[in-house]
């Protein structure tokens, strides 16, 4: 008898994951940090300004949808939101309450949940030293996360 992937997934027994706010997640290849509408809206009122002024200066159309907009460094394309200065040796989120479920959800990703494999790919091309370190997050947060992150980041342009 086979095991069935959806009740029974290869991080059945929990991963481990902590984030070590080394930036790794939030900057590399030109990309897209999707969000909904409701969290556009809680993103604008955490940098203190009205909904368009936060899409207008912080976002960028990407076909029909919103991403947060990156800055070419030397570590890659940051989100713009990125605070490398703050705290020597630590990246940190200017919107970390009010980020979207896309950070939130990282690393349970379901392209990075499909098998062990695509899991230690996403660890060593971040790369991320959290992953695989840490508390152990257990099966039923991880399908949380996993579904948030689908739902949000399969939802409707708005």
């Amino acid at each position: 008898m086979m095991d069935d992937p959806v009740r029974d997934p290869w991080y059945q027994g929990g991963l481990q994951f902590s984030c070590t706010q080394c930036g790794n997640c939030c900057t590399g290849a030109p990309g897209a940090v999707w969000f909904t509408e409701e969290e556009g809206r809680a993103m604008a009122a955490q940098v203190s300004l009205s909904e368009q002024e936060f899409l207008d200066g912080h976002t960028r159309l990407v076909g029909s949808r919103r991403s947060l907009k990156e800055i070419e460094t030397s570590h890659g394309f940051d989100c713009a939101f990125l605070d490398r200065d703050s705290v020597p040796g630590k990246a940190l989120c200017r919107i970390y309450r009010a980020r979207p479920s896309q950070c939130r959800t990282w690393p349970f990703w379901p392209t990075n949940l499909s098998s062990r494999r695509a899991w230690e790919q996403a660890r060593a091309a971040t790369p991320c030293p959290g992953m695989g370190a840490g508390a152990l997050v257990r099966v039923e947060e991880i399908r949380i996360m996993r579904d948030q992150d689908q739902l949000d980041n399969g939802s409707a342009p708005w």
